[in-house]
């Protein structure tokens, strides 16, 4: 049976772009590591590899999120404990002021001292983000948490002018952790503290008379009742990123195991591929060969 040259011409060269097209592939396999460069070479494993792909994005969109909410528990953490201190030194100002043997200008001296204080818990309590967000007004975060009206009356000029709502954050599959704080309390206890100070820098006060130290001991009752709701939320606080770590570590040991899971799946056998690599280049030089020797070919070589 006679070939004709275009036949043949047209066959071989279909034999090198699919012998090239091999060599290509495989080519690029070794330079990306992967076992499969089109899902069609096998559907079930890429279908697996999508899944796991999409679960780690997730894992590490949760991992963010515990990120950027333990950092604001943190800070959260540190204004409340800045806030205890300055309560405990007003308290321990409160005792010593209940001391029956102080003198008028002993106590003046005491509420005087009681101003930095309440500026210092006022302005903590009006702590703000580096994005300007108020920390501790709850989901109102762009109204302070307490508000100051200098005309008002005494025991009435602190207002808490945010409110309770909850701001839940996503740390994992169904899970979310509160990533706020609402100091409600805290405007009662600033205007009690007021009035104490307003008492105590009276002209000729006395500590002995049974008026001044019913305010005495409000405050002292007001200070107690407050510092025992903040040590209660920083007490939260910490189980908070206790849980946090917990399920920081969870992911993390997740993700390893999805990382290895798509290794198995995806990842090249160098060994297999350079034995392939190996076959393909000589298949492509024996077929080069093979059509140049036979394009050389003359029927009157052999006339």
């Amino acid at each position: 049976m006679r070939i004709a040259s275009t036949q043949y011409h047209t066959t071989m060269n279909t034999a090198l772009q699919n012998a090239s097209a091999r060599l290509e592939l495989i080519l690029q396999k070794m330079a990306s590591g992967k076992k499969y460069m089109l899902p069609s070479e096998n559907p079930i494993a890429s279908v697996r590899m999508s899944r796991l792909a999409r679960e780690e994005a997730t894992l590490d969109q949760y991992r963010e999120n515990i990120a950027a909410l333990r950092e604001r528990l943190t800070r959260n953490e540190q204004y409340l404990d800045a806030m205890s201190a300055d309560m405990l030194s007003a308290r321990e100002l409160m005792v010593w002021a209940a001391d029956g043997s102080n003198t008028s200008a002993d106590v003046n001296a005491m509420a005087s001292s009681l101003q930095p204080l309440m500026d210092s818990i006022f302005f903590t309590a009006n702590a703000r983000d580096a994005e300007g967000r108020y920390e501790f007004s709850g989901s109102a975060t762009s109204t302070p948490t307490i508000t100051y009206d200098p005309a008002a009356p005494v025991g009435a000029r602190y207002t808490y002018t945010g409110n309770t709502d909850v701001q839940l954050v996503v740390v994992g599959n169904g899970v979310t952790q509160p990533a706020n704080v609402a100091l409600n309390e805290m405007a009662a206890m600033l205007n009690q503290l007021d009035e104490v100070r307003a008492v105590l820098t009276a002209p000729n006060v006395s500590v002995n008379d049974p008026a001044v130290r019913a305010v005495i001991t409000a405050t002292m009752n007001a200070l107690d009742g407050t510092l025992e709701s903040i040590t209660g939320k920083i007490a939260t606080l910490g189980g908070s990123q206790n849980i946090l770590t917990t399920l920081e570590e969870n992911h993390s040991s997740v993700s390893l195991s999805n990382k290895q899971a798509a290794l198995v799946l995806g990842q090249l056998d160098y060994a297999d591929a350079a034995v392939k690599l190996n076959g393909y280049t000589t298949a492509v030089q024996a077929t080069q060969k093979a059509y140049g020797a036979v394009s050389k070919l003359s029927l009157f070589d052999v006339i």
